[in-house]
């Protein structure tokens, strides 16, 4: 804490001010006020102090709210001396204050508030960053979000509209006759995608459990249950790598359309992320880390034709045969194994000369890679599953859910077959398949991604508020 600022904070409680007040009502956001701005009238406003310039017996000073910020011009004449020398030698830049007075504009035709009578709300007991953007540490910048909001203003705003992003989302889904639902975090088994789950233990229980890898098998029993459009906002984990795209905890959207498949939610898709383009952005056309990508226009390219082009790969193989034809290709691959995350990175290299410049719908994948997708009618190699990316980035997977139990407990006995550790089949989900699912098209979208792609943001810790980081020594 600042030696100086602790001075003024005796010094407040010596002339009997709260320097932590209990309130503060009845006042406007200052947006408002410069949206309809009315000379002369009469407002209270809260927020923090941002700047401070001192002319003898005035005071000019900026203020800063949630999304505004307006100049407050505070004379001797007008709050009296006493009032008048309690702020000069006691507010500080970064104070919380609540302001009332009357608005004009001055000379330069800046919006003001002339001051009348001030409350200070919250002391500042440490100064705020002078020259943020000189920092040369961005984990700083992470590490103390809250300084990060206050004086960059663009972070500022790509947290706004993600929020806006996810309320657009419920708005579109809800009008269409979907449900929202929330489904559990603390799974038994660890299911419903690929990944490395998070592992706790139950007390009460005493059992062990695993956070969540996806809601997909939960979202599915609903649609046994009845519930035939359904969706969540959900929080997952993966106790896997953490990078420019990958955070152990993410946000993502998962819907469910029971009588619909792949092509009914590759729709859906696209009239999703265009809706949400011209509602947050106004427009159709994105610039994403310098390109230019058109929502517009949407290309569908066979992945099964792509990896024989380019490998000489056919589904009828075996995944030895597959990764030796990538090897020697000159593809690396870790640990001599084929994983979703490295057959993405994959896919996002052979098209990117498309993605950069318009989204592109990957459909046709292997069945042997898709355990949940029901497979081609005319080619049970493959699937009716697409990956969508934008930017180069994956942000959405899709499919027509399989929706035979039989079919579903031998592929995920075969997937078991193949772990090196033992794991249990999902039973309950069997079960709730053999009472009869409805055919239904899935779809997940990676929330974290999308809004990176909609604020051209370069890291996924851009977009999310506390992002995890690795602990100080």
């Amino acid at each position: 804490m600042d030696e100086i600022r602790l001075k003024k904070l005796e010094n407040i409680i010596q002339c009997g001010a709260e320097p932590f007040a209990r309130h503060f009502r009845d006042f406007v956001y200052i947006k408002g006020l410069l949206d309809d701005f009315q000379d002369g009238k009469e407002v209270r406003i809260a927020g923090r102090v941002m700047a401070l310039r001192s002319h003898g017996k005035s005071v000019f000073g900026d203020l800063q709210d949630r999304d505004g910020k307006l100049q407050f011009y505070l004379k001797l004449d007008a709050v009296g001396k006493e009032n008048f020398d309690f702020f000069v030698n006691n507010i500080d830049i970064g104070d919380i204050m609540g302001l009332q007075g009357r608005l004009f504009k001055t000379r330069t035709g800046e919006p003001t508030l002339e001051v009348f009578k001030f409350v200070l709300l919250a002391k500042s007991l440490r100064p705020l960053p002078e020259k943020w953007h000189g920092l040369k540490d961005v984990e700083i910048r992470f590490r103390r979000r809250y300084l990060d909001l206050l004086v960059n203003e663009k972070v500022r705003q790509t947290f706004i509209a993600r929020s806006r992003m996810i309320t657009k989302i419920r708005g579109f889904l809800d009008e269409r006759g979907y449900l929202e639902v929330e489904t559990p975090m603390l799974h038994q088994l660890a299911g419903g995608a690929t990944g490395e789950p998070f592992k706790t233990h139950h007390q009460a229980l005493d059992t062990d459990l695993f956070l969540r890898i996806a809601p997909e098998l939960f979202l599915k029993r609903l649609l046994v249950g009845g519930f035939d459009r359904v969706y969540e906002v959900n929080r997952s984990f993966r106790n896997e790598g953490i990078s420019t795209r990958h955070n152990p905890e993410f946000t993502m959207l998962e819907v469910y359309t029971a009588y619909a498949d792949c092509g009914d939610v590759m729709k859906l898709t696209q009239e999703l992320i265009t809706f949400l383009a011209q509602e947050i952005l106004g427009k159709t056309k994105i610039e994403y880390q310098g390109k230019t990508i058109d929502l517009d226009k949407w290309q569908t390219v066979s992945f099964h034709k792509l990896m024989e082009e380019n490998f000489g790969i056919h589904p009828h193989q075996d995944e030895k045969t597959w990764i030796a034809s990538l090897k020697k290709k000159g593809v690396k691959l870790e640990q001599g194994k084929l994983s979703r995350s490295q057959l993405l990175n994959i896919i996002a290299d052979l098209i990117e000369p498309q993605a950069g410049r318009h989204p592109v719908f990957v459909t046709d994948l292997y069945a042997e890679l898709c355990p949940l997708a029901k497979t081609k009618k005319d080619n049970p190699l493959l699937t009716e599953r697409f990956e969508l990316f934008i930017g180069g980035l994956e942000v959405a997977n899709a499919y027509s859910e399989l929706n035979d139990p039989q079919e579903q407990r031998k592929r995920f006995s075969g997937q078991l077959a193949n772990k090196d550790e033992k794991q249990k089949l999902d039973e309950d989900f069997l079960t709730a398949l053999e009472y009869g699912m409805p055919p239904a098209g899935g779809l997940g979208i990676g929330i974290d991604r999308l809004v990176m792609i909609f604020t051209d943001s370069p890291s996924i810790r851009e977009v999310i508020l506390f992002p995890q980081l690795k602990p100080l020594p």
